[in-house]
């Protein structure tokens, strides 16, 4: 397994991390992930430690909090052996401050997810979004105590704006509160949007991709192509409409490269999706879930092996797009984006 440092932080964290929203399968959304339970977690995690895929992501609005309970249970008695990621924000009740990134809020959550997880600090604690209604001071001053109290070793975000995330940085900066040293992103050749604003960001402020959905909403995996709709009991067919829009013409063409790639290289459209991933600036680690473990090994075999620069500029070259402005305008003036 190949260990890569979070962003500006001394933290080492594999490539590929194991994405547990497919645990528990609590609503009708999340049992389209999957409905993983303890017994089938504590297999998919002994999978994980086998291969070095030792940092396992989740978060408290995952089947309310059951994928959490059930990631503690997977994984007791080996807490040493591995990274805990999670993340607060969504909403996890009824009440009022159910939600956010308050000072009430938080002090909850972090008990709870504790407790929930079974163990007493969670190495990377992220904001699962941003929060414009809590002053960004009383946030951070927030997640410095947390840090202070030892309950959380780094933190990070997710699903936020690239002026969001800039301006937390710079009142972390002004007060010397923790920085955010993760930013828990979606990216795959279906959306590179994250390549606009984030990814620039991330390069000059030292904040590590961690990338979620990196097959596309579930996209990616080839089997939906020209001719071949998704089929009910696949994810993309379980819950369509829901995630990032896409031109299907354009999710074809990108399907057809991979396939040449995939054909060239030996490995499976998931595996050269995700390599590609890998390669990209800032990325520290990308995200793989599995309902089963097939699934899981075939996600493993992404990494110890590389595409080549002919192969990742066909996959670039198919999986292009215009993009928002002023990054179209900006890229028209080479010289002033070039870094000394």
């Amino acid at each position: 397994m190949d260990y890569r440092r979070l962003g500006h932080s001394g933290l080492r964290m594999p490539a590929l991390s194991f994405g547990t929203a497919t645990f528990g399968g609590g609503n009708d959304f999340f049992r389209a992930w999957g409905a993983t339970d303890a017994a089938g977690a504590t297999r998919l995690v002994d999978i994980c430690l086998e291969h070095g895929v030792s940092m396992f992501d989740s978060a408290d609005s995952y089947s309310q909090g059951l994928a959490e309970e059930i990631l503690g249970k997977a994984i007791k008695g080996r807490r040493n052996r591995l990274l805990i990621s999670t993340k607060t924000t969504f909403p996890v009740g009824d009440g009022p401050n159910d939600y956010g990134s308050s000072r009430q809020h938080l002090l909850d959550a972090i008990d709870k997810a504790l407790k929930r997880l079974g163990t007493d600090h969670i190495d990377l604690w992220q904001l699962h979004g941003q929060d414009y209604n809590t002053p960004l001071e009383e946030t951070l001053a927030t997640l410095d105590q947390i840090v202070r109290d030892g309950k959380v070793r780094y933190i990070g975000c997710s699903n936020f704006s690239g002026w969001h995330l800039m301006k937390s940085l710079a009142v972390a900066d002004r007060y010397g509160y923790p920085r955010h040293v993760a930013h828990q992103a979606y990216y795959s050749l279906l959306n590179r949007d994250y390549e606009w604003e984030l990814m620039p960001l991330g390069r000059d402020q030292g904040v590590g991709g961690v990338i979620w959905s990196p097959l596309g909403w579930g996209k990616l995996t080839g089997k939906i192509r020209r001719g071949q709709p998704a089929k009910p009991g696949m994810r993309a067919h379980d819950i369509a409409g829901t995630g990032p829009r896409f031109e299907e013409e354009r999710l074809f063409r990108i399907i057809d490269a991979l396939d040449a790639v995939a054909a060239e290289t030996g490995k499976s459209i998931p595996q050269v999706a995700l390599n590609w991933l890998l390669s990209r600036p800032t990325v520290a680690s990308v995200i793989i879930g599995a309902r089963d473990e097939a699934q899981l090994k075939d996600n493993i075999g992404a990494i110890g092996w590389s595409l080549n620069a002919e192969q990742n500029a066909r996959l670039e070259a198919a999986s292009d797009v215009s993009p928002a402005y002023p990054v179209w305008h900006q890229r028209g003036f080479a010289m002033l984006n070039e870094r000394g």
